[in-house]
């Protein structure tokens, strides 16, 4: 096995003692990553993040919070597919929910530990747009 293979086969497999958690999407190792004082879990194979209960808000209100999130949100909408995800801390099934200010916008959330969002997703909550307001008079909110 190259040198190469060996650390792309680390880098993508949950290893317990190397990753913060395991990715309730696509099961491959999280790490932990800090964008100022707070900090959240990105998958090293999906790029979704996992954010503890008011991370999300934290990040939202600082300027560049969304540099955290580097995934494509091309490559995000794939995983919306996965219906039934757990909560990476207690193993709860997470609940599925859109944002009420952004209703195209869908997440998953443990009421208890926190939220999950696939790749890209963060950076449209966090850049709410006129485009996201006009969406949200025509669609309304979702019920």
């Amino acid at each position: 096995m190259s040198a190469n293979h060996h650390q792309w086969t680390i880098r993508m497999e949950y290893i317990a003692d190397t990753h913060s958690m395991k990715c309730p999407k696509c099961a491959h190792g999280m790490e932990e990553v800090t964008y100022g004082q707070v900090t959240i879990d990105r998958c090293t194979n999906c790029a979704g993040l996992w954010f503890d209960t008011g991370e999300a808000e934290q990040l939202k209100n600082q300027w560049m919070g969304d540099a955290l999130d580097l995934g494509s949100p091309e490559e995000g909408k794939k995983w919306d597919a996965v219906e039934d995800i757990a909560c990476p801390r207690c193993g709860k099934d997470m609940e599925k929910t859109s944002d009420p200010e952004q209703p195209h916008i869908w997440y998953e959330v443990c009421n208890e530990h926190g939220m999950f969002m696939d790749a890209g997703e963060f950076t449209d909550y966090k850049h709410e747009t006129l485009a996201d307001w006009f969406r949200s008079l025509i669609k309304g909110s979702r019920h």
